[in-house]
């Protein structure tokens, strides 16, 4: 995920020590402060049925397929593998996501490719000087396990592309409409949508806490669903991108790289229960855009997928940010130091704010180099996206 330029001297200072260890603590204290007694006896049971159950395509969706002209019975029986791109789904309203029972099964999960998103030296220098000089680089550090009791909002998002199966990062976020049962989840517009030149994904789901333990590959050979996904597998029904990034988004971000972010309305595979009292935790998401300057320090977690990262555990970096201008008819980006890299997409910024952690933005584009990331601001645009998924789709 990085760039070919040369990295500048940050004249700013950068990693207040203090300021880190304060999100550190703060966000463990919100990924924990639901969680009550975190014996294994009260989490879910993740199941895990054959791949080759036919899919419930509930009628509302079955329609919406047949108006497509897609053949509802086909889909079901495995058809979402054939990706016609002259029909290729696009436009905000055609998002379907139809329950395929055991399709993410463990190595299924663990062979899914990083979603990439790159920015090259012709974007970088479009910024008329307005963007901060490049970020000194931060060494992603690993997330103490379990996850569930350290940052139990964290998940990983798998999803079926044209290219195969993919994966990113998201975080459990409160739903202001139906406090302490949110069940939406906070990600990157790129993980859902391809963008200008493509549409919407397929097979959307979220796994909260993935690899919970943080266990190596060979470890993890012969792993249960349970022991992967040890709060369940949560099936997107619902998800809203910008039109921005709908109608411009492209392999390097583009011209929507500003505005790269996504929201799910998920739904479990059993059970009642909300994502969030399932994990115990949501993040309250920050809407009011606060200059870089002003910003304070910011952190981003994720699970980083290319090399030198597996793709199986869950890594932080900890900076003060700077700007990113892609554009100057666009919004400045936040930019902080991080050597993460793809599959770690979509993963929520964190800051403190009065003592609570909230999400303020998400992992977007960075250099060939892995040096640094670059996340959206959230402004307006995302609050009404956001508003507008927990009108519609929160509750469900």
């Amino acid at each position: 995920m990085r760039s070919t330029s040369t990295s500048a001297t940050d004249p700013r200072g950068r990693r207040t020590v203090l300021a880190a260890a304060c999100l550190v603590a703060a966000l463990s204290l919100t990924a924990t402060a639901c969680n009550g007694d975190d014996s294994a006896s009260d989490k879910p049971t993740a199941t895990q049925t054959s791949g080759q159950d036919k899919a419930r395509i509930p009628s509302s969706v079955a329609d919406k397929l047949k108006r497509h002209g897609v053949d509802v019975d086909k889909w079901a029986d495995g058809g979402w593998k054939d990706w016609d791109k002259d029909k290729w789904l696009s436009s905000a309203k055609d998002f379907v996501n139809p329950v395929i029972k055991g399709l993410w099964k463990p190595e299924r999960m663990k062979s899914a490719d990083e979603a990439n998103k790159t920015v090259t030296t012709k974007d970088a220098a479009a910024d008329q000087g307005i963007s901060d000089p490049e970020p000194t680089p931060v060494d992603a550090t690993a997330e103490k396990t379990p996850y569930h009791q350290n940052a139990a909002p964290v998940g990983k998002v798998f999803f079926d592309s044209p290219e195969g199966s993919m994966v990113c990062s998201g975080t459990v976020v409160k739903d202001v409409n139906h406090p302490g049962k949110s069940n939406l989840v906070w990600t990157a517009g790129h993980c859902v949508h391809a963008g200008r030149s493509g549409g919407w994904y397929r097979n959307i789901e979220f796994v909260p806490s993935y690899n919970d333990l943080g266990e190596s590959a060979a470890q993890l050979s012969n792993a249960s669903a349970s022991e992967i996904a040890p709060y369940g597998q949560w099936w997107a029904d619902w998800a809203s991108t910008s039109n921005q990034w709908i109608q411009g988004g492209s392999e390097t971000g583009g011209a929507g790289a500003a505005y790269d972010y996504a929201i799910l309305h998920v739904k479990p595979q059993s059970g009642s229960k909300s994502l969030e009292e399932t994990v115990g935790a949501a993040l309250a998401v920050d809407f009011s855009a606060p200059s870089a300057a002003s910003a304070g320090s910011m952190g981003a977690w994720g699970y980083p997928a290319a090399p030198p990262y597996s793709g199986l555990k869950m890594f932080k970096c900890l900076d003060r940010p700077g700007r990113l201008s892609l554009d100057t008819t666009l919004p400045t980006m936040y930019r902080i130091g991080c050597t993460m890299t793809g599959g770690s997409s979509g993963g929520g910024w964190f800051r403190v704010v009065n003592g609570k952690t909230e999400l303020v933005s998400n992992t977007s584009i960075g250099p060939t180099d892995n040096t640094w990331l670059a996340g959206p601001q959230l402004g307006s645009t995302a609050e009404s996206l956001y508003e507008n998924m927990s009108r519609t789709h929160g509750g469900q």
